[in-house]
C-alpha cells in the first residue's frame, strides 16, 4: 500500500495504473513480493514528485509528456535527499518498467524517460572465504551453542550454504517433507524460479545429526529448521552465530551467512566448473549476476585458459 501522503498526491487514474502493472509482475512475470514493494514505493515517490513539480495531480496524460529537465529535476530531488547512485539506479530502473508498459498500454512515446541515464557507482564485487577459511566456519559453528540440537542445528544450515550454495531464505524454507536431504533438492528461489541442487553427503550428513537430536517432532509442513521454542528458525539466528564464529577465528565482517554462497561459487569455478552450470546451481537469470558472484583472480583464470585451450 501506498502512504497515505503519497496516496494524496497521485491522481487515481495513475494508482489504479500503478496498481495494474504490479499485479501483472507477480501474476504473469512471477516478481518476488518484496521487489513488488520496493517498486511500488519506489513508483509511489516518483508520482508524488511529478505532482508537486508541476503543482497539479499527473493524470495518466500529464505523464505521457513527462520532459527530460522533469527527470532531472526528480533524480536532483533524489540526490538531494539523500538517494545514493546504487538507490537511484534501482528506482530508474523501476520507473523505466512502469513506463514501457505504460506506453504500450496507452499509446505515447516515452523516450524523455528511457533516456534517462543512471548514476555510475563502483559494484560491490562479493567477497568470498578462502577455502580453509569455509571450513573452519563449518567446525567452529558448533562451538557457539552448549545445547547439543542447536549447535547440530546451526552447522546444517552453514552446511547448506556452504555446500549447496542456498540463500539463507532457502535453506530456512525447507519443510520436514524434504527430510531426508534427497541427492538433489527441488529450491524455489526469488521470482518463483526453480531450479535443482545437488546435495553433497556432508550436508546430507549434517541434517540427519541434527533431525536425530532435535527435541521437536517433524512433519511435512512443519519448518525442517527450527528455533528453540519449536518454531520456524529466524535468519538472524544463523547471522548471530556467524557474528561469533568470525570473531572467534578472526575473520572480517564480510565473512556473513551470504559469504558462503558466494564462496561456494567461487571455489567451483577455482574447480574448473562451468560458469553456465554454476549460474544455474544459483538460480540467477543473468550470467553477469553469476559473474559478479565469482572473484577468480586473473592469474587462476589465465591458468585455466592455458591448459585448456586448443593453441595453448
Amino acid at each position: 500500500m501506498l502512504g497515505k501522503a503519497q496516496a494524496s498526491l497521485i491522481s487515481a487514474a495513475c494508482r489504479d495504473a500503478l496498481q495494474l502493472w504490479l499485479q501483472g509482475l507477480s501474476a504473469l512475470e512471477g516478481v518476488a513480493s518484496n521487489t513488488i514493494t520496493a517498486y511500488r514505493g519506489d513508483l509511489g515517490s516518483f508520482l508524488a514528485f511529478m505532482t508537486m513539480h508541476s503543482g497539479a495531480p499527473q493524470g495518466l496524460g500529464a505523464l505521457a509528456k513527462i520532459s527530460t529537465s522533469d527527470m532531472r529535476a526528480w533524480m536532483a530531488n533524489e540526490r538531494n535527499s539523500g538517494t545514493g547512485a546504487r538507490s537511484l539506479a534501482r528506482k530508474l530502473s523501476a520507473v523505466k518498467s512502469f513506463y514501457r508498459w505504460l506506453a504500450e498500454r496507452e499509446g505515447f512515446e516515452p523516450t524523455a524517460v528511457l533516456a534517462a541515464r543512471a548514476p555510475k557507482f563502483q559494484k560491490k564485487l562479493p567477497r568470498p572465504l578462502a577455502k580453509d577459511a569455509a571450513r573452519a566456519v563449518i567446525e567452529t559453528v558448533e562451538l557457539q551453542s552448549g545445547t547439543d540440537w542447536v549447535a547440530a542445528r546451526d552447522v546444517a544450515v552453514v552446511t547448506l550454504l556452504y555446500g549447496c550454495g542456498l540463500r539463507i531464505s532457502e535453506a530456512l524454507g525447507l519443510t520436514g517433507k524434504d527430510a531426508p536431504l534427497p541427492a538433489s533438492l527441488r529450491i524455489l528461489g526469488k521470482g518463483g524460479k526453480e531450479r535443482m541442487v545437488p546435495v553433497i553427503d556432508a550436508a546430507r550428513t549434517a541434517v540427519s545429526r541434527y533431525l536425530k537430536l532435535c527435541p521437536h517432532p517433524q512433519d511435512d509442513t512443519a519448518p525442517l529448521f527450527r528455533g528453540v521454542r519449536g518454531g520456524g528458525l529466524n535468519p538472524r539466528q544463523i547471522q548471530s552465530v556467524m557474528a561469533r564464529t568470525r570473531a572467534q577465528l578472526g575473520l572480517p565482517a564480510t565473512a556473513t551467512p551470504h559469504a558462503l554462497r558466494h564462496s561456494f561459487a567461487t571455489h567451483l569455478l577455482e574447480a574448473g566448473g562451468d560458469l553456465r552450470s554454476i549460474q544455474e546451481l544459483l538460480g540467477h537469470a543473468s550470467l553477469s549476476t553469476t559473474q559478479a558472484y565469482t572473484a577468480v583472480d586473473t592469474a587462476h583464470l589465465m591458468a585455466v585458459y592455458n591448459r585448456a585451450h586448443p593453441k595453448a
